[in-house]
């Protein structure tokens, strides 16, 4: 395709968020005229900015999406790496569970910042504009054309060629698509809520270890801290809603904290703990599933607004990241043919999403149950030692998701597969052992190891040597008068 027939196509993407900032330079890149409506103001102005940051987690699939338009490097040098899990057992002993080999780490990443340099790299397009305040009031999939309402409260229809709904979990643009025959939609809110606390810096220097993520793991609910460049680390509390209501007060808070976190009690802050627990109310989250991906060759939806994940995989940003390189090298092999990258997409992208969505939901058992279990660690170090020797053959479940672009529903057979392997060969295993074990028993009690098994057979023989059991068929016949005489 022609660079004037790029220019000529107008592509409208809804939300000016991660995944939105992030698609809209992959399609500017491509020299397509793309607006971008995000509802919110900008906020890069000052008195728009939050006033908490949430921390995410990024790993190699969404450093690769941001490499791929030359933002890798600046975005890394923002993030702090973290090489492991640290385990805070409630006696306060400390335990580091590694992700993966020492050059593999995850990175912890202000969110509010990484928007913010995407939403500049957006703009220095020229064929790209950002419309703050602009929300998205209705949408017609099938013929390109939305209707905006802007500062000026006066509605504006505007038709594209391609309508890309990046509007987060609860997506306008999606629910245009719901209402289309043989759309399928699930919801599904947790019983869990989460919460946000801060560790300040102790001195100028981190509280605790910077380079992990650390995690306090209590069976039903867990709280984990993400470290920040300015030394600080950003707690979230997860636990369900029940429990959060029977806290209502600094008191009761303390109290809770000093059962299940007495370690965290003297790195937040008593004071800072009882008023930041009531600043904001635990926040719900949400898993959302839906097929297809798009309408025609007019619409399609990308991030949370196609497959809204609970964040305990890390992946909820990476995945949407994943969507627009994934749509990119599709670009790229259908020569911008909508109509043939569309259907495509939505073929290659939802079952990956959904086994990411599934997956997500089992971590979040496995990081406040499981990780307190000597049988986790042992697993994760056989894991770990079979990679060694087999590197090709066994990849523990974390490293295909975090550390590579297997995708993933690929990544949840091999799991599944790996698994039964292990299994079979630790019962093969233990089998051998306890053989082994009992023949070892037989010779240090200083007996014949067939000594047992011999003693049937000569019992046999001895028995056919007496009246009672003759030898054989014939002299038992010929016996059988003196018998019955006698």
């Amino acid at each position: 395709m022609e660079s004037s027939d790029r220019q000529r196509k107008k592509i409208a993407v809804i939300g000016g968020g991660l995944v939105g900032s992030l698609n809209a330079c992959f399609l500017a890149k491509r020299n397509f005229q793309v607006d971008v409506y995000e509802a919110r103001e900008d906020l890069r102005v000052a008195k728009f900015a939050r006033g908490r940051s949430i921390n995410l987690a990024l790993s190699y699939r969404g450093r690769q999406a941001l490499h791929a338009i030359g933002l890798e490097d600046q975005i890394v040098s923002q993030g702090i790496p973290m090489r492991a899990r640290m385990i805070h057992s409630l006696s306060g002993r400390k335990s580091a569970v590694p992700y993966g080999t020492k050059s593999q780490y995850i990175l912890s990443i202000s969110r509010e910042n990484l928007n913010k340099e995407l939403l500049t790299a957006v703009e220095k397009y020229p064929s790209a504009k950002v419309h703050f305040g602009h929300r998205l009031l209705k949408c017609n999939p099938e013929e390109g054309m939305i209707t905006v309402l802007g500062p000026d409260k006066a509605p504006k229809d505007v038709t594209y060629d391609l309508i890309v709904g990046c509007d987060g979990a609860y997506s306008t643009v999606r629910a245009h698509l719901m209402k289309k025959p043989r759309f399928d939609y699930s919801q599904q809110y947790i019983p869990h809520g989460y919460m946000e606390l801060t560790i300040p810096p102790r001195n100028g220097e981190y509280a605790m270890e910077p380079n992990y993520l650390h995690i306090w793991p209590r069976n039903t609910f867990m709280m984990i801290a993400l470290p920040n460049m300015n030394k600080s680390f950003t707690c979230t509390l997860f636990m369900p809603f029940e429990e959060f209501e029977k806290l209502l007060s600094s008191s009761d808070v303390l109290n809770f904290f000093q059962k299940y976190f007495p370690d965290s009690i003297p790195l937040i802050g008593e004071r800072a703990l009882a008023q930041d627990f009531f600043l904001l109310p635990a926040q719900p989250m949400i898993s959302v599933k839906c097929s297809s991906f798009h309408i025609k060759s007019r619409c399609v939806l990308m991030g949370d607004a196609a497959h809204a994940i609970v964040p305990f995989f890390g992946q909820g940003m990476n995945a949407g990241f994943e969507d627009c390189l994934v749509f990119d090298e599709l670009m790229d092999k259908f020569d911008n043919d909508l109509s043939v990258c569309l259907p495509e997409y939505s073929r290659l992208r939802i079952p990956d999403d959904h086994a990411i969505s599934d997956l997500s939901m089992y971590n979040y058992i496995e990081m406040r149950a499981h990780v307190n279990s000597r049988w986790f660690i042992f697993q994760k170090n056989m894991e770990r030692l079979l990679h060694a020797l087999m590197p090709s053959t066994f990849i523990p479940l974390y490293t295909m998701v975090a550390f590579s672009r297997i995708r993933y529903h690929e990544a949840v057979m091999r799991w599944h597969w790996q698994k039964k392997v292990i299994n079979k060969g630790l019962f093969f295993l233990g089998t051998l052992i306890a053989v082994g074990g009992t023949y070892l028993l037989v010779c240090a009690m200083s007996l014949r190891p067939l000594h047992y098994f011999r003693r049937p057979w000569d019992w046999l023989t001895h028995l056919q040597k007496t009246a009672c059991f003759p030898t054989n068929s014939m002299e038992s016949l010929k016996e059988m008068p003196n018998i019955i005489s006698r």
